[in-house]
């Protein structure tokens, strides 16, 4: 029975961290930004529901409705953190990004300790339900219980927003590929090109056919083609073919030269040119030294004049 009360201790306490680290998760997934005032925006939802309590009593509510305002609060104190400390540095080196967010957390802290002190204060029980008994030696208190429930719909409605809604999927967008989501109308603040992702690049792809009404191709480490609203992705190529100049443009003439060859199959005709590229850069690769960049470029296009359909049936990769 000990055991089992030291496990359903440990949800508890596992439960608030897991709360926690959703927001980091989101911040830094999204914005590519440790924040560290997190912990301190959350110190700030404290003081605030400690302070409502009073009041929201006075008016006959309960403890736990103080958890609106401090929700109100730390949203507004977060999103003034955005447009002051962390928007004017988007573009700027991620060490400047870091600085900021620990002078942030240090503003926060000393504003806090200077107004409150930094003593101790202790919270108001905000349950007074009775311990929910579990045979005759367990008694399990019902903030414990409260507290795990919460985190996991918490954590249910958030995947679901991520995977269901359009806002999620704009997120899960951004934090894959800022250029990319930016060209599908998804309003982003520019971060520079150092963020690339494939985990949804279909998904890319897909939004950016549906708002422009033509077929798409997307490159990167896989590549997606959406056409009528159909995708595929290729996950063919060379490591080396970004580090060769002139590549892109080459893709393009590829590009141009099969799609008009079958009237009404378009997402067909993308597909072989990106095979074809893509494959004849493998094939590039694994010639006599095809891994130096200077003899790639020359392989390359040779690999591209000798590859044959065969080869194309044989080494394709696609989903």
């Amino acid at each position: 029975m000990e055991f089992l009360l030291q496990i359903i201790n440990g949800l508890q306490i596992g439960s608030i961290y897991a709360l926690v680290s959703l927001g980091y998760t989101m911040v830094y997934g999204i914005a590519q930004l440790i924040n560290f005032a997190h912990g301190d925006i959350i110190m700030i939802g404290a003081y605030v529901s400690l302070f409502s309590i009073p009041t929201l009593s006075s008016m006959g509510l309960p403890v736990w409705v103080s958890v609106i305002p401090a929700i109100i609060i730390c949203a507004i104190v977060g999103c003034l953190a955005e447009r002051i400390a962390y928007r004017p540095l988007r573009n700027s080196p991620r060490i400047s990004n870091l600085i900021t967010a620990i002078g942030v957390s240090l503003f926060i802290e000393n504003v806090f300790m200077k107004v409150f002190t930094p003593n101790t204060r202790s919270f108001p029980k905000i349950f007074t339900q009775e311990p929910i008994k579990l045979g005759d030696s367990i008694q399990i208190s019902f903030g414990a219980v409260v507290t795990i429930v919460v985190t996991v719909i918490l954590s249910i409605a958030l995947q679901l927003f991520m995977k269901k809604t359009k806002y999620g999927k704009a997120m899960i967008a951004t934090s894959q590929d800022y250029s990319a989501s930016a060209l599908v109308g998804i309003n982003v603040a520019s971060k520079g090109v150092d963020s690339a992702g494939v985990d949804n690049i279909d998904e890319i792809a897909l939004a950016a056919n549906e708002k422009f009404n033509i077929p798409i191709v997307v490159t990167g480490e896989v590549d997606a083609i959406a056409v009528n609203g159909e995708v595929v992705t290729i996950h063919n190529g060379s490591a080396m073919m970004p580090k060769v100049i002139g590549t892109g443009c080459l893709l393009g003439a590829v590009v141009a030269s099969f799609i008009g060859l079958e009237k009404g199959q378009e997402l067909k005709s993308l597909e072989t040119a990106m095979l074809v590229y893509n494959i004849a850069g493998e094939m590039a690769e694994k010639r006599p030294n095809g891994h130096l960049p200077g003899t790639f470029k020359v392989e390359f296009i040779n690999a591209l004049y000798e590859i044959t359909d065969e080869d194309v049936k044989e080494f394709k990769r696609v989903k």
